[in-house]
């Protein structure tokens, strides 16, 4: 029908068509170009559909589409029909100060150049990205001439300058917010014929000059860049500043000035690992926000798990796709998607799947968490009769489900556990709580493609058509207990449930769904059994004693006598051992109390210091007569 079946999605997750040699808007490769394909009726060798390899390839240099998030790829299901896609690295060229910034990080703050010689002739560029809904970008005075450029509203950019026929104003305004805190292009010119403004690609606003009247722009005081004398500062990043064909140095003139720093790499550079679980660090202009709206949890740094509480027979439905929508408007929406995004729709299948949960429950057998699809192929994990977690998958290819059963722990203790499943082809990696993960592989026989994703079922599986035998046992009476940070690849059931999102509209409930905190941390080691707990108290006793395990024979009153005696020798020793170390510290520290001299015996009975030390020393006389010899030289 002319439709595609291959193509790729760009940096502003839209499809494109062409490929690498040609261009935008054109549906074809490099050999479509160059009119040399494999067969002329088609403008791709890979559309030849012979039965040797063929191959399109090129550079995709429209940067504004870059870079590559996810191919598509379709066609595949005849037989012999295969494909073999390789994407090549982002490289960059261009000119240095083309990055050459500065952010501005209070309203105070600017930068200071020589005064900006435009008289006749002034062109200025720059690029901005802020978060703030107004400030100057850059002033210049004179006696009563200026020129200024200023972020007048979060959607208006207004271009201002009087060279002494009265101030002209020119404003750009924009349908779309322009503190969106992403990189936005502003281009001011002025000459005696006319003046301009342009901002991105908005239509440019052109201002005539008057026929008659000044036409010099007289200026003296320094080009100030960030702020303007008594108005609000500019809050954001500046770039690329070029005046009259020159960049200015942006980056040097910020290292020396306070509340300026040099560059724009912003504080996600530094502080972007504190967004955890996956969240998205997102610049400020003064700081940064963590974005959680991907991830199953909430809060500042995405680490507040969101949970529910399930009573008997509630159940949760997540639909893949909302009613309603085609197919071929699924493929750039959908979030079914893990590291290495991937489609689904009706006639498109997953090739890795990515789960993880938190649950809680005493009751069982139930179903935790279910996924169906338009095909036979499912995945479902249960907790069976005993209390012991059940993985099973069905892809195709073999007669019965495969099975992974975790016979040797109970999880229907009541206690939170976490579980994390990972499939990559025939690979599958389950890890429980804090235990180390542990490896599975699909059988040979069987598919590693899960087709055509439909639904997501939490607590209890309703679905049209036939279900497994397992999971319609385990359906009733339904999970009751607690499920929070449920994420499957990129979807959040429960977050969509509980919190207004997009994806909202995908879910529906049945019974009343209670937010609750109960995904606390795992244990890492299971709970002790009453037997071998020396903690656990007897509660079937009128007096609750602890009940610690003990080799002695026990007496009516419940006091153990070898014990007592243990426990008198015990207390004899340790007061010895106190009076012991009471004794040593006031010898060890007894200059506290008294002063100690060492002053030569027969002092009480000397005229003087120094005859106390004459009468006691017998060497001091000779040392007096040897000093007492002269000498003449």
């Amino acid at each position: 029908e002319g439709n595609p079946y291959t193509w790729w999605v760009g940096k502003a997750n839209e499809k494109h068509y062409y490929w690498g040699g040609s261009g935008p808007g054109i549906q074809k490769c490099a050999c479509g170009i160059e009119r040399n394909c494999t067969d002329p009726k088609y403008y791709c060798n890979c559309d030849a559909d012979y039965k040797q390899w063929r191959k399109d390839s090129g550079m995709l240099s429209y940067k504004e589409h870059l870079p590559v998030s996810q191919v598509v790829v379709g066609d595949l299901d005849r037989p012999g029909s295969e494909a073999k896609v390789s994407v090549g690295p982002v490289r960059c060229q261009g000119d240095r100060n083309y990055w050459n910034a500065a952010s501005f990080v209070t309203s105070s703050s600017y930068l200071h150049f020589s005064t900006f010689q435009g008289e006749t002739s002034a062109d200025i560029s720059f690029y901005f990205k802020t978060s703030a809904s107004d400030g100057v970008f850059l002033e210049n005075l004179g006696n009563t001439d200026f020129i200024k450029l200023e972020l007048k509203s979060a959607t208006e950019v207004s271009f201002s300058f009087d060279v002494g026929n009265g101030p002209v104003e020119i404003v750009v305004r924009s349908p779309n917010p322009l503190n969106d805190d992403q990189w936005h292009r502003v281009s001011a010119e002025r000459n005696v014929k006319q003046a301009s403004l342009q901002v991105d690609q908005l239509p440019l606003e052109v201002r005539k000059a008057p026929t008659e009247g000044h036409t010099r722009l007289e200026l003296y005081s320094q080009l100030y860049v960030g702020a303007a004398g008594g108005q609000r500062g500019f809050l954001g990043c500046i770039r690329s500043l070029r005046m009259n064909g020159v960049t200015l140095d942006l980056e040097e003139r910020a290292k020396v000035t306070p509340g300026v720093k040099p560059g724009c790499s912003g504080h996600c550079t530094s502080y972007g690992m504190y967004c955890a679980n996956g969240g998205k660090c997102v610049e400020k202009y003064n700081g940064y926000s963590c974005d959680c709206s991907r991830t199953a949890y909430d809060g500042p740094f995405c680490i507040k798990d969101v949970g529910a509480f399930f009573e008997e027979g509630m159940w949760l439905r997540y639909n893949f796709h909302s009613p309603g929508t085609s197919v071929k408007d699924l493929v750039s929406r959908t979030l079914l998607s893990s590291a290495d995004p991937e489609i689904t729709a009706p006639d498109l299948s997953l090739n890795k799947e990515e789960l993880s949960f938190s649950f809680s429950t005493t009751k069982s057998p139930c179903v935790l968490f279910y996924v169906s699809s338009y095909t036979p192929d499912f995945m479902a994990v249960l907790v069976n009769p005993t209390g012991n977690l059940k993985i099973r998958y069905n892809l195709g290819g073999t007669k019965e489900p495969y099975n992974i059963d975790i016979d040797h722990r109970n999880m229907a203790n009541g206690q939170p556990h976490t579980v994390n499943v990972t499939r990559n082809g025939r690979d599958i990696v389950l890890q429980l709580d804090h235990y180390p993960p542990t490896s599975y592989s699909l059988p040979a026989a069987s598919d590693i493609q899960f087709n055509s994703p439909k639904a997501l079922f939490l607590g209890k599986v309703i679905e049209i058509g036939k279900i497994d035998q397992d999971i319609y046992k385990y359906n009733t009476p339904g999970f009751t207990g607690c499920l929070s940070r449920v994420q499957f690849n990129q979807i959040a059931p429960l977050k969509a449930a509980l919190r207004p999102t997009n994806a909202s509209s995908h879910v529906h409930i049945q019974g009343e769904l209670v937010e609750s905190n109960c995904g606390a941390s795992p244990l890492t080691i299971p709970p002790m059994s009453a037997a071998t707990d020396p903690w656990h108290l007897d509660s079937g006793k009128v007096t609750v004693i602890a009940d610690f395990p003990y080799n002695g024979q026990a007496i009516g009153d419940g006091v153990n006598r070898n014990s007592a005696i243990i426990g008198g020798v015990i207390a004899v020793v340790i007061f010895t051992i106190l009076c012991t170390l009471v004794f040593l510290i006031r010898y060890m520290f007894r200059h506290k109390g008294t002063y100690h001299t060492n002053e030569a015996k027969g002092a009480e009975s000397a005229e003087s210091a120094d005859a106390a030390i004459m009468n006691n020393d017998p060497n001091f006389t000779e040392t007096i007569d040897e000093s007492k010899k002269e000498w003449l030289i």
